[in-house]
C-alpha cells in the first residue's frame, strides 16, 4: 500500500472547500446551540429558582409569576426553543446545501 493515496485528498481543492464548508456549518450550529442552551438555563434555573422571589411580585392568571415559570412557563419556553431550533437549522442546512 502506498502513502501517495493518503496524501492526495489533503491537497484536493474540493476536499478543502468541503472542509471549510463543514467547519462553517458546525460553527453556526454550535453557536446556535450555545445561545439556546443559555436561554434554557436562564428560564429554568433563573426564573424558576434564582429570581423567583422577585418574580412573585407579579402574577399571571392569579398565580405568582415565579411559581408560574417554575411549573409551566419553562415548559412553554422549551417548546418554543425546540421549534426555533428546528426552523433555524433547516435554514442553516439550506445555506450550506446540506438539506435533504
Amino acid at each position: 500500500m502506498s502513502d501517495d493515496n493518503l496524501d492526495a485528498p489533503q491537497g484536493d481543492p474540493d476536499r478543502l472547500a468541503t472542509s471549510a464548508n463543514e467547519t462553517a456549518y458546525w460553527s453556526q450550529n454550535i453557536r446556535l446551540l450555545s445561545i439556546l442552551m443559555t436561554i434554557w438555563f436562564v428560564v429554568s434555573f433563573g426564573a424558576g429558582i434564582l429570581f423567583r422571589d422577585f418574580l412573585d411580585q407579579f402574577s399571571i392568571g392569579g398565580y405568582p409569576l415565579g411559581f408560574w415559570f417554575a411549573q409551566q412557563g419553562a415548559i412553554y419556553c422549551f417548546i418554543l426553543l425546540i421549534v426555533f431550533y428546528s426552523v433555524r437549522m433547516k435554514r442553516i442546512e439550506r445555506q450550506y446545501d446540506l438539506d435533504d
